[in-house]
């Protein structure tokens, strides 16, 4: 008769503890994996943080009340110097083009791709996009200066809501980060953005 080995008790249930350990950990990292682009999209949902919407079709409406619409433009990590249009006073539900200038003062090619938000954080709701240089990667070659056009409404449904609707500025800013491995060849330029027909 082979005798039981007393300790085996306690090996099984050391071993339950070390599997259901590393099943929560596999499972912890699978969540923060996912958290990101999870994360992304509720708040291209809801405009948390200031993100803002992307619109597929113009407003019927226009009001006749106006909002003025700042610009921000910074890059961190390449050598690009950056132009922002100037303020605008628009209409609400108007569909605006803005214009930014980016010229890219480094000896090679270089690839980018925009972050953006609007603050008040509040108005991230409202900002509608129909077309933006932050929807692709830019390549600029060297010396290379190129428009980078952003298509733009402010939704009348913002006059709704009453902290929104009595913000006097919007500002909607972007930041241009490097592209380690970009999906365009280098030697292309950046993507051209069509405003639509008013």
């Amino acid at each position: 008769m082979t005798a039981q080995d007393p300790s085996a008790p306690t090996k099984a249930r050391h071993l339950k503890v070390a599997l259901g350990g590393a099943v929560f950990a596999a499972s912890m990292f699978g969540a923060a994996y996912a958290a990101v682009p999870l994360y992304d999209w509720f708040c291209r949902v809801t405009g948390l943080g200031g993100t803002t919407q992307v619109a597929v079709a113009a407003p019927i409406q226009v009001l006749d009340q106006t909002i003025e619409v700042r610009f921000d433009l910074n890059a961190h990590g390449l050598p690009w110097t950056l132009e922002p249009p100037k303020p605008m006073t628009v209409r609400i539900g108007e569909v605006i083009t803005a214009n930014y200038h980016v010229t890219n003062t480094g000896e090679k090619a270089n690839t980018g791709t925009a972050t953006y938000n609007v603050v008040p954080l509040i108005t991230g709701s409202y900002f509608n996009k129909l077309q933006c240089f932050c929807f692709t990667e830019q390549t600029l070659k060297p010396g290379e200066r190129t428009e980078m056009p952003v298509v733009f409404f402010i939704d009348p449904e913002i006059v709704k809501h009453h902290q929104a609707s009595t913000t006097p500025t919007i500002t909607l800013s972007y930041t241009f980060y490097p592209v380690a491995n970009p999906t365009e060849p280098l030697a292309s330029g950046p993507v051209a953005v069509t405003p639509p027909r008013s």
